[in-house]
């Protein structure tokens, strides 16, 4: 039976004490002394060395204020807190004396649990509810039928728990801000499928299995799917979820080895493997062309583990989730976790990029693997990294080349990679293209790293996404291509053929073979190797063609770089004025106003100064506006000053008595005549 103090209505405690009451005047009753008052009336949850009986009034008020104001609530019931001796304390010895002492408590309507606190009593009831333990064992609870939300993403549907998008309160963990990632991981894994097929890919950490259900019913029999989770409620969610989708599972964990099929799927013969196990297990056992690690927090734990059996040409796929460190908002953590001495800098999304890049660039190197970047994107809530796997020591040491340390002036924002080779430079602050070091006092650069310096992007791979995305209908990765693939050129020009980009291959990987009654066995044979040697062939020449010119290093942010006292241009107009000066250019993913180019610092200040306007501290009033004469006169000396224009002369017009700024080089002449 449930406890007293669970109750619905405060009228019910009432009643027990009225309950109570009568069975004591019963008890009396059987006396020979029958003069019992009625009107007092004990508490029916404290003792009575607590709370003596009293009149109607005053229990009200008590059961009012003691015991109902800080109940907690619980689908219609109330678990009041209780002062009955039910909940056992430890004594308290002072002297030769023992004292026990009473201690309030709360009764768990849903396990037979009792809490102290009222806020542990509310967090104890949460974790129920996360479990979906929501059924009482003490009385008759109306639960909903099914505690699972039914979500649908890219015409897939997942089971989840309560509290989906907090994973540290649930298990099988759902993040509906992650919509994107997903959908680049399976243009991804679409351009693969479409080099090669079938391929096996493995989403390690399953969670609800939403990606590798999106992979299986979309790509079908291009891919052969493997979900990974080692919580057994994670496990048993995905497998839920595969038959919501009518998918086939094949089960298969570390402890039994029995693979069982499951499922009616009439609809989809594909059949999917679930697996529980730890990820660096599964990776260490079997072999993929396809590994995604989305860990909560860093991946550097289990990139060794993914770079050791993954195969040739293969493509490795991360997302941290460990912004904090990656951002340098934790700097101690990214120089534990991924060895690295960061500041926070106008570009620190593309710095934590290389940050990951160079850590799997390692563990690769480890395996005597090289790297080749695909895809690096930097968002709000995640960095992303899509590498492919080149085997051989000669590609692991072109690729461990390019891990180097950059040195990064805190003046200006200037910054370099320093040169490659073991001798110590005299003075490194030579490097840098700024004079921050000799016209400022102290130490004005730090240097960061290690860092990768390749390029973050493959032209020709994105823009195979780019197709990907349209064929699937994936609408939200579509406009993130386009930048992409705009800022792996370097160039602002968005012309985007709607061709098929393996039309042009599709003759030299695709050969045709008809096998006759004649053919020999061992001729087929060595026809299929033949043909697997010109697809590895055709794919790394393919990835030569697409390497063409890298992009500029980093990015300035126009807003860090403006004029004081200067209305900068439009970002699209500024971007034009850098093309027509003749240098590359393009906008960046990284920073809504960033700036992608290869000019230098000096330059691009000072076509940003040439096309800026003045501007004025008044505020935006109507008409025009009319400033004091020492006042126009200083901000005309501030602009020039912050120009650095060394040939300004200031003029004073003998009509209006205001200073005028005229640049006898490039610049333009700025009158402040009204």
């Amino acid at each position: 039976e449930k406890h007293i103090s669970i109750q619905r209505h405060l009228a019910d405690l009432e009643k027990l004490a009225d309950l109570k009451e009568g069975e004591f005047t019963m008890a009396v009753s059987q006396n020979t002394d029958l003069h019992v008052t009625d009107e007092k009336k004990p508490c029916p949850l404290c003792p009575e060395e607590k709370f003596k009986a009293c009149y109607s009034h005053k229990l009200h008020r008590h059961l009012q204020n003691l015991h109902w104001k800080v109940s907690v609530e619980f689908e219609g019931y109330r678990m009041c807190i209780c002062h009955l001796p039910c909940r056992p304390v430890k004594p308290n010895l002072v002297g030769d004396q023992t004292f026990s002492k009473m201690g309030a408590h709360y009764h768990c309507i849903i396990c037979s649990a009792t809490i102290t606190r009222r806020t542990d009593m509310i967090g104890h009831i949460n974790r129920h509810v996360n479990k979906g333990e929501t059924e009482s064992r003490f009385i008759t609870v109306p639960a909903p039928k099914s505690s699972h939300e039914v979500l649908k993403e890219s015409a897939t549907d997942v089971q989840v728990l309560p509290n989906y998008s907090t994973p540290q309160k649930t298990d099988s963990y759902f993040n509906p801000k992650m919509k994107l990632n997903r959908q680049l991981i399976f243009c991804a894994l679409a351009v693969l499928a479409e080099e090669r097929k079938p391929i096996e890919c493995l989403d390690a950490f399953g969670a609800t299995g939403i990606m590798g259900l999106q992979w299986a019913k979309h790509l079908r029999s291009s891919v052969k799917v493997t979900i990974n989770d080692c919580n057994e409620n994670s496990v048993t969610m995905i497998h839920e979820n595969c038959h919501l989708n009518k998918m086939k599972v094949k089960l298969n964990t570390k402890e039994d080895d029995n693979d069982e099929a499951m499922g009616d799927g009439e609809e989809n013969t594909d059949t999917i493997e679930v697996t529980k196990m730890d990820a660096n297990v599964i990776m260490h056992l079997r072999s993929f062309d396809f590994i995604h690690l989305d860990p909560f927090g860093t991946s550097v734990n289990y990139l060794d583990s993914a770079f050791r059996n993954v195969r040739n040409l293969g493509i490795v796929s991360l997302t941290s989730t460990d912004i904090s460190s990656l951002y340098a908002k934790a700097q101690h953590v990214a120089l534990r976790h991924y060895g690295c001495n960061i500041v926070r800098t106008e570009y620190y999304k593309e710095l934590a990029a290389r940050i990951v890049i160079a850590a799997v660039t390692r563990a690769a190197a480890r395996c005597n693997k090289g790297i080749e970047v695909l895809l690096a994107v930097a968002l709000e809530h995640f960095v992303l990294v899509v590498v492919r796997v080149l085997r051989g020591p000669s590609p692991a040491d072109d690729s461990a080349k390019k891990i180097r340390y950059l040195i990064h002036c805190q003046w200006c924002e200037e910054r370099i990679f320093q040169k490659e080779g073991n001798m110590v430079e005299e003075n490194p602050y030579q490097q840098l293209p700024c004079d921050c070091h000799g016209s400022m006092p102290g130490k004005t650069a730090v240097v960061l790293g290690p860092l990768w310096s390749g390029a973050l992007f493959n032209t020709g791979f994105l823009r195979r996404m780019l197709f990907e995305a349209v064929q699937y209908g994936l609408d939200e990765a579509q406009p993130l291509l386009k930048t992409l693939v705009c800022e792996a050129e370097c160039t602002t020009l968005k012309h985007f053929s709607t061709h098929s980009p393996y039309d042009e291959n599709k003759q030299e990987e695709c050969g045709v073979y008809i096998k006759t009654p004649n053919t020999s066995a061992e001729s087929y044979l060595v026809h299929r190797k033949r043909k697997s040697d010109e697809v590895i062939r055709n794919t790394a020449k393919r990835q030569k063609s697409e390497n063409s010119a890298e992009h500029p290093a980093f990015y300035y942010n126009i807003h860090r770089h403006s004029i004081k006292g200067m209305n900068m241009p439009k970002l699209n107009k500024f971007l034009n004025y850098l093309s027509e000066a003749g240098y590359r250019v393009s906008r960046t993913h990284f920073d809504p106003m960033g700036v992608r180019t290869n000019a230098p610092l000096a330059q691009f200040k000072t076509i940003l100064m040439k096309y800026s306007t003045p501007t004025y501290a008044g505020g935006q009033a109507e008409g025009p506006v009319h400033l004091t004469e020492d006042v126009q006169a200083g901000e005309q000396v501030q602009a020039a000053a912050d120009c650095k224009a060394e040939d300004a002369e200031f003029l004073e017009d003998g009509k209006s008595g205001v200073a005028v700024a005229m640049f006898t080089k490039d610049y333009p002449t700025h009158c402040t005549a009204d």
